[in-house]
């Protein structure tokens, strides 16, 4: 009798044994599937059998309502299922709640991709009629540094939505949570950091050279407000900048200003500035300064500087005598008739000419010019008085208007009298004897200043 018990007892023990070892515990799910009690086989069935409820839900509010599909598992996720089992097998029945998630080896498309763009697609129209959050911020403001308070708001965190879908999408049905966006409080991290670099911007300063002068801007005096993104990106209002930029312009730059120029002869003349000059760009200066201070560097050169007439760079930014001219230049004297070419402060030639004609109003424009280019030959084309057609050929050109005045030789003329140019002189330009022209015309360079008075 007794023997006949531990036979059944061990049968009982043994058939307990096998089916623990067999099918899975009592409380388990695989993608929200209870499959407790199944062996792997009838968990592959139930899953290849499955019909999947395409509602999504977002808390208890149904948000996309789509078509039921069948679910993509196959014999392939067989050994997948294995797996599984091994995980949650215990030598003892196990009666804790676990639930696996299980991606099939062929992919859903209308699951993966279809409708969690749906989803997507409408936590964003939902979002439109909510209430963003504000986060705090920190900001310089008149030398101060301040914090905006945060606001809570109730749109929906559609990233942290979808990465609960990715959980869930071979889920029999889709039940995410309904996360919302968070603001960034005053004293988060963030903000902490914010501040941080907001504290390095008041004490930086970045110093902006122009020509040969250094001009430091501390942020102190050129920055009144300022804000730094969630990435550590400054944003900087850029007026007081601008206005130091401006200001330097209006004392330093050339464009269009009387020149104090030392003539031939000693005496000092001041002759307005036409093409020849620079002026800062003060627009785009001012955005560089801006990101100078931004990305922190310590100093940068001026760049953007521009001119008039051939070439729209500034000429003479790079010439720092104090007349601004330098020594190197083509004189015309209208008065005297004559010009003087100097390479760095020697006279290289001078000869007489005839300029513009004064009795039908085509002087040769005065100013400060520069030699725009040199051509040989070439041809001119343009008017004159009593000829409106004006066309002839000459072996050597440097004009220095864009108006079409500059220095060529003259063949045709017979009259090089010093009172020729009132009433026998050019149509503007300079006329050069032709046995001088070709030594005056190596003697300009392109750039170079033309003084005319």
């Amino acid at each position: 009798m007794i023997s006949s018990i531990a036979i059944v007892v061990l049968l009982l023990i043994g058939g307990a044994g096998y089916y623990q070892a067999t099918h899975f515990n009592p409380h388990v799910s695989i993608n929200g599937i209870k499959v407790g009690g199944l062996t792997v086989e009838q968990t592959a069935n139930k899953l290849q059998a499955l019909t999947l409820e395409n509602k999504v839900y977002v808390g208890n509010k149904v948000v996309v309502n789509g078509k039921d599909t069948k679910a993509s598992f196959t014999k392939q996720d067989l050994p997948k299922i294995k797996n599984l089992f091994k995980k949650q097998q215990t030598w003892l029945p196990s009666f804790k709640t676990k639930n696996y998630a299980l991606m099939p080896g062929k992919e859903d498309h209308y699951r993966s991709k279809v409708l969690r763009q749906k989803t997507a697609d409408k936590l964003k129209e939902l979002n439109q009629g909510l209430q963003a959050p504000k986060d705090a911020q920190a900001s310089l403001d008149n030398g101060k540094i301040i914090v905006s308070k945060s606001k809570k708001g109730n749109q929906y965190d559609v990233a942290a939505i979808l990465k609960d879908y990715d959980q869930q999408k071979y889920n029999r049905e889709i039940r995410l949570k309904a996360a919302r966006l968070q603001p960034v409080l005053e004293n988060s991290p963030t903000v902490k950091r914010e501040k941080k670099k907001l504290e390095e911007l008041a004490k930086s300063t970045v110093t902006y050279k122009v020509q040969n002068k250094p001009y430091p801007m501390k942020a102190s005096e050129v920055i009144e407000q300022a804000t730094v993104d969630k990435n550590m990106k400054l944003t900087i209002d850029t007026a007081g900048i601008k206005n130091k930029v401006a200001a330097i312009n209006r004392s330093q730059s050339t464009l269009h200003k009387n020149y104090s120029f030392k003539t031939h002869s000693g005496s000092v003349i001041s002759v307005k500035g036409q093409s020849y000059g620079w002026a800062l760009d003060v627009p785009a200066e001012t955005k560089r300064i801006a990101a100078a201070f931004e990305k922190g560097k310590a100093s940068i050169l001026a760049y953007n500087v521009y001119g008039e007439g051939y070439s729209t760079y500034g000429i003479g930014y790079h010439v720092l005598a104090s007349d601004k001219i330098g020594n190197t230049y083509a004189e015309v004297s209208i008065k005297d008739q004559k010009i003087w070419i100097y390479k760095n402060g020697h006279l290289k030639v001078a000869t007489h000419v005839v300029t513009g004609r004064h009795d039908t109003h085509e002087d040769t424009p005065k100013g400060v010019w520069y030699v725009e280019y040199k051509e040989s030959p070439s041809t001119l084309e343009g008017s004159e008085a009593g000829n409106p057609n004006y066309s002839v050929k000459v072996k050597y050109w440097a004009p220095f208007t864009l108006g079409g005045v500059g220095f060529h030789d003259a063949s045709w003329r017979t009259n090089w009298a010093k009172d020729a140019y009132l009433h026998k002189g050019s149509g503007g330009c300079v006329n050069i004897p032709p046995s001088v022209m070709k030594t005056v015309y190596d003697n300009l360079e392109q750039n170079e200043p033309v003084i005319v008075y």
